[in-house]
C-alpha cells in the first residue's frame, strides 16, 4: 500500500510540474476548455432533467414497500442461522 502512495504521488508530483512547466497562456486557454466542457455538461444534464419532468403522463407511483421475506410466507424458515448458531453458543444451548 505505501508503495502505491509513493507511485501515485511520484506520479502526481510529475503532472504538476508537466503543469507549471507550460506557457501561462496554455495554462489559461486549457482551464477555459476545461471550464467550458464542464458548463456544457451542466446546461445538458438541467435540459434533460427539465425535459423529463416537463412530459405530459410522467406520473410516478408511490406505494408503501413490502417485505419480500414477509410475502413468501413464514419468516421464521428464513431467519439467519448463524445468528442462531451464535446464540446457541453463547447461553449453550444444544
Amino acid at each position: 500500500m505505501k508503495k502505491l502512495r509513493a507511485n501515485m504521488d511520484r506520479y502526481f508530483d510529475q503532472l504538476d510540474e508537466r503543469w507549471r512547466a507550460l506557457p501561462l497562456r496554455k495554462q489559461r486557454q486549457y482551464t477555459l476548455y476545461f471550464f467550458v466542457v464542464y458548463l456544457l455538461l451542466t446546461v445538458v444534464v438541467i435540459g434533460k432533467v427539465m425535459y423529463d419532468t416537463s412530459k405530459s403522463g410522467n406520473n410516478m407511483v408511490i406505494k408503501h414497500i413490502e417485505n419480500p421475506v414477509l410475502k413468501n410466507g413464514n419468516p421464521a424458515k428464513l431467519q439467519d442461522s448463524v445468528s442462531t448458531i451464535l446464540k446457541n453458543q453463547i447461553y449453550e444451548r444444544k
